[in-house]
């Protein structure tokens, strides 16, 4: 008999193997638990939620989406390209992190998703690329639909990105930065950038450091 339950929890505890030294990082989101009957005993499943399928156009005008990228942990941001504000400074930080992850780049794939795709056709988004000096593979600009874009930041990704008349450039967003797995679950949420345009050097750093104890637990690899 198989009994399934949803609820909303996010996973706050960091825990160690008892049995390795590798850390495990937490996992973020909507969570179902199933309970099942085996030989008259119960037992409860935890399913965590994945990021959905998507499908968007890249800054080469071509649709890619999940199984493009699988088999990889994502770094994604929601960003726009006419952002006067707190988006040069987001790309500035993921460009020096693309850097700095450069010898694990097969194992590492950048997202940045546009919440104004009206504007960010892909050949702006080519030529705001260009504009960075960002020649990286693994590093992806992608725009679609409008609202299916802010639900998937908000819902899936966990950061906020929406319209906004008040905010600068139209659109209120978050300056955070999401980890996913290669089973596409998140696994952290990094406020590097504040309102104040400031960066947080520590969540940068913890960014960081969490990324190579992913790599470390599903590749078993190190920088």
């Amino acid at each position: 008999m198989l009994i399934r339950n949803s609820i909303i929890l996010v996973v706050t505890a960091l825990f160690f193997s008892a049995c390795e030294s590798k850390r495990i990082l937490p996992k973020l989101g909507k969570i179902d638990l199933e309970y099942r009957v085996v030989n008259g005993k119960k037992i409860t499943d935890s399913i965590f939620q994945k990021i959905p399928e998507f499908r968007f156009l890249n800054e080469d005008s071509l649709f890619v989406g999940n199984k493009n990228f699988k088999n990889k942990i994502w770094i994604a941001e929601f960003f726009f390209t006419s952002c006067p504000t707190i988006c040069p400074i987001m790309n500035l930080q993921l460009k020096k992190l693309n850097k700095e992850t450069n010898a694990l780049n097969k194992h590492i794939q950048f997202l940045s998703f546009t919440i104004d795709p009206e504007n960010d056709t892909p050949s702006i988004l080519k030529d705001y690329k260009k504009s960075y000096g960002i020649n990286s593979e693994n590093w992806a600009f992608l725009t679609g639909n409008e609202a299916e874009t802010h639900a998937l930041g908000i819902n899936n990704f966990l950061t906020f990105a929406g319209k906004d008349d008040e905010a600068a450039g139209g659109y209120a967003h978050s300056g955070s930065f999401t980890l996913v797995d290669k089973k596409g679950i998140v696994r952290g949420v990094y406020e590097v950038t504040n309102f104040d345009l400031s960066v947080n050097k520590n969540e940068y750093k913890r960014l960081k450091q969490d990324i190579f104890d992913l790599l470390k637990y599903e590749y078993n690899t190190t920088p």
